[in-house]
């Protein structure tokens, strides 16, 4: 009888992590992008060769890097939690002050969602410039903030009602390990 009604939430569970899962992959992508620009700052400042924009090529990829990892980062569990207060509580009120935090947190990255989007739009729309000598359209480095920020909201609304519907968080490794 709820096989009907359980199919499209299974689709929507494939299909976040799959969200999840590919924002990981391109932050890791990202990694290797700092990577390759800090070797060939190095290897260009070695012989001599000036290639502009290294540094701030390296800081983007950087900045992207970090942003598009919060989803995934949230839904493996490995996010810092101050787990003191929550250890004190008894499980009932453990649920309660976690579910108060998601919200909390959702409000958070909704305005950070926002203001990063917005951010995109205005560079955008007033052409703005990176100062140093590499002159980048800001909006291309700042799209990997927004969609990071965008995510990591969506990865916290989908934390929020698996909590509300009873579902057990994942706990990180260290959580594991002092249990």
């Amino acid at each position: 009888p709820g096989h009907g009604r359980r199919l499209p939430e299974e689709l929507m569970r494939r299909a976040l992590d799959t969200l999840y899962a590919v924002s990981g992959g391109l932050a890791a992508l990202c990694m290797i992008g700092v990577l390759a620009c800090v070797v060939i700052a190095i290897v260009s400042r070695q012989l001599d060769v000036y290639v502009a924009g290294m540094d701030a090529y390296a800081g983007y990829f950087m900045a992207a890097a970090g942003f598009l990892a919060l989803a995934s980062t949230l839904k493996h569990g490995e996010h810092i939690r101050v787990t003191l207060l929550l250890n004190s509580l008894s499980k009932p009120g453990k649920r309660r002050m976690d579910i108060f935090a998601l919200l909390v947190g959702c409000v958070l990255a909704a305005s950070l969602a926002w203001f990063s989007v917005k951010l995109v739009h205005d560079s955008w729309l007033y052409n703005d410039i990176s100062t140093g000598n590499d002159a980048t359209p800001l909006w291309i480095p700042q799209i990997s903030m927004a969609v990071g920020a965008v995510l990591f909201l969506v990865a916290l609304v989908d934390e929020a009602i698996a909590r509300i519907r009873g579902i057990e968080p994942v706990q990180a490794h260290e959580d594991q390990r002092h249990e």
